[in-house]
C-alpha cells in the first residue's frame, strides 16, 4: 500500500507553518499519510514551539532539529520517513485539494517523481506568466517551490539531496530526475508565497535568480552560488 511521508524544512516560519499544517490536514486523507516530518534548521522565532503544540495531527507530526541547510534538513527528514513516497514541501507552499491521492495515482502509473504546476499568490503579470510556464514539462520551468514527490527507492538510488548546496539543492535533484526521464508535472496548482519578490522587488530578484541559474550552468560551484545568494538576495 502506498503511503506518503511529507517532509517540510523550516527556518523561522512562524508566520506560515501552522497555516500549512492546517491546510495539509484539511486537504488530504489520513489513510494516505504516514507522517508529517517538520525539520527545523535552528529557528529563532516561535516556529519550533508552534509545531510542537499543533493539535490537529498530534500522532502524525514528527518534529526534529537539524543543522541549517535545506538539503541537510530534507535528507534527515528522509531518514525518519516510513512512507514509500516522499513529498518535500516548502513551508510557504500550499498543495491542491487531494494532493496525496494525486501523487499516489501517478506513482501507480509508474511516474515515480514529479511536482505540481505552481502559481504565486500575486497578480503581477510577470509572476502570473512565470506561474503559467510551470505547466510545461520543460526542465527550465522547474523549481523547489513547486514541491517534489519521489519514491523512497528512487531517492536512495540518486543519493538524496547534495548537501554541498545551501541553495539550489532542489535543482540538482531535479537534474538527476530529468536525466532518467523520470519527472511528471501534475496538472493541478500548488500556491506559493511571493513574499521574497515583495521584499526584494520583482525584477531585481528575478535578475539574481537568473544569474544563479546561468552561473550554475556555466559550472559555478556550490560555494560560489551561495556567496552570490548571500550578497544579492539574503542580505
Amino acid at each position: 500500500m502506498n503511503k506518503i511521508s511529507i517532509i517540510i524544512p523550516i527556518l523561522n516560519e512562524a508566520n506560515s507553518i501552522v497555516s500549512l499544517l492546517q491546510h495539509l490536514n484539511n486537504n488530504s486523507s489520513s489513510s494516505n499519510i504516514s507522517e508529517v516530518i517538520v525539520v527545523d534548521g535552528g529557528s529563532k522565532d516561535e516556529s519550533f514551539k508552534l509545531v510542537s503544540e499543533f493539535s490537529l495531527l498530534p500522532n502524525k507530526i514528527i518534529l526534529i532539529s537539524s543543522e541549517r541547510g535545506r538539503a541537510k534538513q530534507m535528507n534527515l527528514g528522509q531518514q525518519k520517513a516510513t512512507g514509500n513516497i516522499l513529498y518535500f514541501l516548502h513551508a510557504d507552499s500550499f498543495p491542491p485539494i487531494d494532493f496525496d491521492q494525486l501523487i499516489i495515482n501517478e506513482v501507480k502509473k509508474g511516474n515515480l517523481a514529479g511536482c505540481f504546476k505552481m502559481k504565486f499568490n500575486h497578480q503581477h503579470w510577470w509572476l502570473q506568466l512565470a506561474s503559467w510556464l510551470t505547466s510545461f514539462q520543460c526542465r527550465a520551468c522547474r523549481g523547489g517551490d513547486q514541491s517534489q514527490y519521489i519514491t523512497q527507492d528512487l531517492f536512495v538510488e540518486i543519493g538524496g539531496y547534495d548537501e554541498k548546496f545551501m541553495i539550489y539543492e532542489d535543482n540538482i535533484l531535479i537534474n538527476e530526475l530529468y536525466k532518467r526521464d523520470q519527472f511528471k508535472v501534475i496538472q493541478k496548482w500548488i500556491v506559493t508565497s511571493a513574499r521574497l519578490y515583495d521584499r526584494k522587488g520583482i525584477w531585481n530578484l528575478q535578475y539574481h535568480f537568473w544569474a544563479i541559474y546561468v552561473k550554475r550552468w556555466m559550472g559555478a560551484s556550490a560555494e560560489d552560488i551561495y556567496r552570490y545568494y548571500n550578497k544579492h538576495i539574503a542580505s
